[in-house]
């Protein structure tokens, strides 16, 4: 061990040997790659393993700083609102270079507020008005900490639910300072439990959607306008999360989740709500309801601390154009959603065949819309199904192609589900599947 200690390099024998990289690299950044790497090294070697060669291994770090971390991914696995892809793809949009108006006022000249670019366009698809902030939790936080802040919230305990990562309502809830007034049972809660729970110190009637979850069997709730009545016969508002955000009806297609203008006709005072999911558009929480409450929550100091940012907004912003116009198209998640399988079948059949010296068919499957939404719902769909001789290798292969292809693996076979590709990615896809050739070639025995 002290002799491989020895044998390694200063820091300036390596920095010289690497002047090849000089004009590539600023030189300080060279040497402190080159401090990181060899005190690596000699902990590696303490450790009882081989440590490889100094210049090589400084050449590639530094070669992957210059690597873009986020990167785009060809999602094939049939999993529209994939949570690790990002969910929702974002819809188009130009950037606007250099300065805006996010906070300025054109017409008068004056200081202006940045919610006003979202504002109008959510209050005509959902009949009131509302604002953003940075994700549906911190709506939920904002909600809960204007509303109902060193007071009480009734909730039923058959919805205090876990939204995600380790993210529960009920924690949410307690950081917003607010205390939980629990009533009714997991499977069963009734108008009158919310009655009877009602003192001086409740301030909010909390509904949450279970958006991720379904409860079967003998299972009750009060519905939205009993409450709304109750609500508004003890002078409380009644607030609803909402989670997945459906603003558009898409039964048709398979969905079925309430919609956002249904709950506030149906007497919510206050609704929140995803914006990378089924609106299909960027991260961000929107709410709407009556305008002195909105009014409340824009007044309130955390809006600042959750506000959107002026990349967000105008994605969101051209989400919110496209929906209200009904350019279904424009809007990745609902144009896949909305994909007949007979229209994947198609795609997945000119696809398979150009997979020359692939061995692979076409079977019936489902696509599901994932993030959290809609569960036990799903859509039929065409998958390409692919025999391989090492299916685990093959998949680590279409993860490292460029762009890395995320696939699913079942029965010892690759999945690819074309209703979660662009057709502008599919001439990559098929790059990348004939690629990996050398395992793909490789087929069992059968």
């Amino acid at each position: 061990m002290e002799e491989l200690l020895r044998r390694i390099p200063s820091v300036d024998e390596v920095v010289c040997r690497l002047g090849y990289l000089h004009g590539l690299y600023p030189r300080q950044l060279i040497v402190d790659e080159v401090r990181r790497t060899l005190a690596a090294m000699r902990n590696e070697i303490r450790a009882g393993h081989a440590p490889g060669a100094p210049d090589e291994r400084v050449a590639a770090s530094l070669a992957d700083l210059e690597r873009p971390s986020l990167r785009h991914v060809i999602n094939a696995t049939g999993v529209i609102l994939h949570t690790n892809l990002g969910r929702a793809p974002v819809v188009q949009f130009d950037p606007v270079r250099g300065y805006s108006n996010l906070e300025y006022d054109l017409s008068t000249g004056r200081r202006g507020k940045r919610d006003v670019h979202v504002g109008g366009l959510l209050e005509r698809l959902v009949g009131a008005p509302g604002i953003a902030v940075n994700n549906n939790a911190a709506a939920v936080y904002l909600a809960l900490n204007e509303l109902a802040a060193g007071h009480e919230a009734i909730v039923s305990r058959g919805e205090l639910i876990e939204i995600g990562d380790g993210f529960r309502i009920p924690d949410i809830m307690r950081c917003s300072g607010v205390t939980l007034r629990e009533v009714g049972t997991t499977n069963r809660t009734r108008i009158e439990d919310y009655r009877d729970a009602i003192t001086d110190r409740t301030r909010v009637l909390l509904r949450v959607h279970p958006s991720n979850f379904h409860m079967t069997g003998f299972t009750s709730k009060p519905e939205l306008r009993e409450l709304a009545g109750l609500g508004k016969e003890s002078g409380i508002p009644l607030y609803e999360d909402l989670g997945s955000g459906c603003v558009v009806d898409l039964k048709p297609f398979g969905v079925h989740e309430p919609l956002v203008s249904d709950s506030l006709r149906a007497g919510v005072n206050l609704v929140s709500f995803s914006g990378d999911k089924l609106l299909g558009g960027p991260q961000a929480g929107l709410l709407a309801g009556d305008p002195e409450l909105v009014a409340r929550l824009r007044r309130n100091p955390m809006f600042r601390a959750l506000r959107l940012d002026k990349l967000i907004y105008q994605s969101l912003e051209t989400t919110l154009r496209s929906v209200l116009m009904e350019r279904w198209d424009d809007i990745p998640a609902l144009r896949m959603i909305r994909q007949t399988s007979e229209q994947v079948r198609q795609r997945a059949q000119r696809l398979l065949s150009e997979l020359t010296g692939v061995r692979a068919e076409l079977i019936r499957g489902e696509s599901v819309i994932g993030g959290g939404s809609t569960p036990d719902q799903s859509l039929e769909t065409w998958l390409i199904a692919i025999k391989v001789g090492d299916v685990m290798e093959a998949e680590r292969r279409c993860r490292a192609g460029t762009p890395p292809v995320i696939v699913r693996i079942e029965q010892d076979r690759l999945i690819v589900d074309l209703r979660t590709v662009s057709p502008s990615e599919e001439s990559d896809l098929l790059r990348i599947l004939i690629s990996s050739a050398s395992i793909l070639s490789r087929l069992p025995r059968d």
